[in-house]
């Protein structure tokens, strides 16, 4: 094989990995659940450090009595003050806005 079919085959390869990626973050409008998470737990860390957290990857509709959006479903839980607090929250998939917020 000759050096020039070799990096022929090496371009095509990264011009069409480029074409995937940008095809598919087109297709999927929405905030990757851990960026959301992330987020969520930076501002959560300006009051307390945080002791756990989790997120689902998939999202689900809520209803608002008005509208239903996509919105990713998770908890913190931390320390405050000696007590355990835990939070559930539904954040927006489009923008990851926490849409709920509840003390569970």
């Amino acid at each position: 094989m000759k050096l020039r079919d070799f990096l022929i085959g090496v371009a095509t390869g990264l011009a069409a990995a480029v074409i995937i990626k940008e095809a598919s973050e087109k297709v999927s409008p929405f905030v990757p659940a851990g960026q959301v998470l992330e987020n969520i737990k930076r501002e959560f860390k300006k009051d307390a450090p945080i002791d756990g957290s989790w997120i689902f990857m998939k999202t689900e509709d809520f209803t608002n009595g008005i509208m239903t959006i996509p919105v990713y479903r998770g908890g913190i839980s931390r320390m405050n003050e000696g007590e355990m607090q835990t939070f559930e929250f539904a954040a927006d998939a489009r923008s990851g806005v926490v849409v709920e917020l509840t003390e569970v």
